[in-house]
């Protein structure tokens, strides 16, 4: 354990700013060694189609969804955890790394990048990373794969001959992985997660209720109720949306009981594969 901590200082040490980028399909994280978290924006990116300006990154990205001209989107370059748009996502990475370097990105070479990756992604794709972070502003690229990196970031003794078991549900991607004696054993990368999850309740709003309702407001209801257990009380919250067949805004109450239900299909795969794992 010790040993792949070092590893990761290592990389890190050649200048005090060398960052670490947990790059996620849903959100991305920017860690600084010895100052900790630094970012914490969605992986976001509001572009004017007309002229293919980017016009936000992040968090200002994101707060334009729903309010700017047609013409003006906000897209997400990454898909289930592998990069779908380059181009997107290297202006993503340049924006994260020279917020990180606002002070005196001119003044010193760029920052050295460890960026975790879906474990089992293609050579192509992981060329990708490496490309779009290069590209972006980074000196060299280190890639590890996220279910080691998410053990080490818990403190697991993953150097120690007994198993770590990882289940790391991100926006696109969960991964289920065992770790010993400083490798991966055996990892799965499943394509279901918290995307799919807020899919899953913005489907049955529409064939349950009739109700149109966008991904923040799904998104909105999964955290503030959604689980896969029952709870110990019962909780519903206001459901926001338009009626498909009226075209009048409605609002209806869902239960924890409702959106248990839209998530169960995706909930199960996850736990059959977390079974299949521990089997």
């Amino acid at each position: 354990m010790k040993f792949l901590r070092r590893q990761v200082n290592k990389a890190l040490s050649y200048l005090g700013y060398d960052i670490a980028i947990d790059l996620g399909t849903a959100n991305s994280l920017v860690y600084v060694k010895d100052r900790g978290i630094v970012i914490q924006e969605p992986s976001v990116v509001a572009i004017n189609q007309k002229t293919g300006q980017i016009l936000a990154i992040g968090a200002d990205a994101k707060k334009m969804v729903g309010r700017t001209p047609a013409h003006i989107v906000a897209t997400r370059p990454l898909v289930k955890g592998v990069i779908s748009d380059f181009e997107v996502t290297e202006q993503m990475l340049k924006y994260f790394i020279t917020k990180v370097y606002k002070k005196r990105f001119f003044l010193t070479p760029g920052p050295r990048v460890i960026i975790g990756i879906p474990f089992g992604v293609t050579e192509v794709e992981k060329k990708a990373v490496r490309d779009a972070a290069l590209n972006g502003g980074a000196r060299e690229v280190f890639l590890v794969d996220e279910p080691m990196a998410a053990a080490i970031g818990a403190r697991m003794e993953v150097q120690e001959a007994g198993g770590n078991f990882i289940v790391d549900i991100g926006g696109g991607t969960t991964e289920v992985a065992v770790i010993s004696l400083g490798g991966v054993v055996y990892a799965k990368s499943l394509r279901i997660a918290g995307d799919k999850l807020s899919e899953d309740i913005i489907d049955f709003a529409q064939d349950q209720f009739k109700l149109l309702i966008g991904e923040r407001t799904a998104e909105a209801v999964k955290i503030g109720i959604g689980s896969a257990y029952p709870l110990k009380e019962k909780r519903a919250v206001p459901l926001r949306g338009r009626n498909i067949v009226t075209g009048l805004p409605e609002e209806i109450m869902v239960t924890d009981t409702d959106i248990r239900k839209a998530m169960q299909k995706s909930v199960k795969l996850i736990v059959d594969e977390i079974k299949n794992t521990v089997e």
